[in-house]
């Protein structure tokens, strides 16, 4: 059976996306697992997965020679807080020149292995630091006793796509690429779509027969003269 395995960072929600191919491509097996430790793009080089959903900073793409990338949408950066915190005070937003005023914890110190940003958050719950991250972190990582606000002129995170240039399962990762993307099951740049339109023109042009499209006439059929008035 052919399959698409599929990884994505932490605070991505590919669900939508993942539903829809399987509903348009039952016959294909479909895995998919969130990645939280080391960089997601090993994944990819280590034949451990064959589409990504990789976070990277704006104007940083990590396309390369050996894989494509194509950017989807970006992050807003919020700060966390313990509640009661003077960050609580803000009503939805607060100034990126206030953020700095806070005592900054670096979530470069909680890697996975001592945590991540569950740890993270415990010391920030704590009320003596507060961290800065992507919003799907913090909603990712919610607890009753830390709230989020959206930094002002903060530093947003882009989430793109990710797939190996020389990919096995080339075409089944191109129709999982029209879907992220929202084309239709019909549309021409799918994969699927191309063969066959490719297959028709092939098997009319062997029969003697132009191809059936740009409005052209039918074989073997004239327009009618336009009557004059």
């Amino acid at each position: 059976m052919q399959q698409l395995r599929i990884t994505y960072a932490a605070g991505v929600v590919p669900g939508k996306w993942i539903d829809r191919f399987a509903q348009r491509y039952p016959q294909i097996e479909l895995s998919a697992r969130r990645h939280d430790a080391g960089p997601i793009l090993e994944e990819l080089s280590a034949g451990r997965a064959d589409v990504v959903f990789v976070r990277y900073a704006p104007g940083q793409s990590p396309k390369d020679e050996t894989r494509h990338v194509i950017p989807l949408y970006q992050e807003l950066e919020v700060v966390c807080a313990a509640r009661e915190h003077d960050v609580e005070y803000y009503d939805e937003s607060i100034p990126a020149a206030e953020v700095e005023k806070f005592a900054l914890l670096d979530l470069a110190d909680y890697p996975p292995e001592r945590g991540g940003v569950e740890m993270a958050l415990e010391v920030v719950a704590s009320g003596a630091f507060v961290a800065r991250m992507p919003m799907s972190l913090a909603r990712l990582h919610a607890r009753k006793d830390v709230i989020h606000r959206v930094i002002e002129d903060g530093q947003p995170t882009q989430i793109g796509i990710s797939w190996p240039v020389d990919a096995a399962n080339l075409e089944i990762v191109e129709e999982f690429i029209g879907v992220v993307r929202g084309r239709s099951a019909t549309s021409s740049r799918q994969a699927s779509v191309r063969q066959k339109q490719q297959h028709q023109a092939r098997t009319e042009r062997k029969a003697g027969r132009k191809p059936a499209a740009g409005g052209n006439p039918s074989p073997g059929r004239h327009p009618k003269p336009r009557k004059r008035r």
